[in-house]
């Protein structure tokens, strides 16, 4: 297998997603305020909650890493990832409530975290080719991105709503769960998602499922204590925790491509899709 490293352009894409994004969603907001046209509340709330998910998203897939999921794939997990896992996380906590008459923060995270992983799930399942923990971290932090930007959507809605059409309201909704996204369900579901690309990789063995194990339950973790905080230091402790145990599988999944290299195996670091 061949690869080359990602281009400088490949690695700051991010950049210009952010600033393109943040600029399309300042010109929307403004003339929504401008004119008082309500048609344009569907584009500032769509803008607002997909612009940090999408350069968070922009930013992993230009990293260092031994990535073989082309672009089509990672959208598609993007999107799929979102509507799915929304739909079915919505329709179990539903459930589970109507059942149960309650449901602790702890079911709420064990059912999101699940839903998120059917995406990539199906990836491994059906896409055969893409099995390594780096290829998993990509495809998870995409359907976590599609997960967030569309309960973001959701919490943007039902604020507009409830606060009677403020749009102030609106906007710090949309600028708070942006701006916190990458650290909660990009993070949990990457971290998840390469520990399992990682344990198909390994065929499966008791130590590989192991480590997935503890990986999902870490995220559910994470996941709890971020909707269990009742102030915004609180969730910021939780963001960081979360961003290092990030940081952590991202190192390990570099170091281990490292170690492969220095063996003498040849390390494909981009181009996603080639293969020889």
């Amino acid at each position: 297998m061949t690869g080359q490293l990602p281009s400088s352009a490949r690695r700051h894409a991010w950049i210009g997603v952010l600033v393109v994004g943040a600029a399309l969603f300042l010109a929307v907001e403004r003339t929504m305020v401008t004119t008082g046209n309500p048609n344009f509340v569907p584009s500032s709330i769509l803008l607002g909650a997909a612009i940090v998910p999408a350069a968070f998203l922009s930013f992993v897939y230009g990293r260092r890493l031994p990535y073989d999921v082309p672009a089509p794939v990672v959208a598609t997990a993007a999107f799929l990832g979102g509507v799915i896992g929304t739909v079915v996380a919505g329709t179990l906590e539903f459930d589970a409530q109507r059942d149960l008459g309650f449901l602790p923060m702890v079911g709420v995270g064990l059912i999101e975290e699940t839903s998120k992983l059917l995406i990539p799930l199906a990836v491994l399942l059906f896409l055969r080719r893409y099995r390594t923990a780096a290829d998993g971290l990509l495809v998870g932090v995409a359907a976590g991105a599609g997960f967030a930007a569309l309960e973001t959507m959701g919490y943007a809605f039902v604020t507009l709503l409830q606060s009677k059409g403020s749009i102030i309201a609106t906007i710090d909704v949309l600028l708070l769960r942006g701006i916190m996204s990458p650290a909660g369900h990009m993070a949990w579901t990457g971290i998840a998602a390469a520990a399992l690309f990682a344990a198909a990789q390994a065929g499966w063995s008791g130590r590989a499922i192991g480590r997935f194990v503890l990986a999902f339950v870490l995220a559910v973790v994470l996941h709890t204590l971020w909707d269990s905080q009742s102030s915004l230091i609180g969730t910021a402790i939780v963001a960081l925790v979360s961003l290092c145990a990030l940081g952590w599988t991202v190192h390990r999944i570099a170091h281990g491509a490292g170690l492969r290299g220095r063996h003498g195996r040849a390390v494909h670091t981009h181009e996603p899709g080639r293969r020889s």
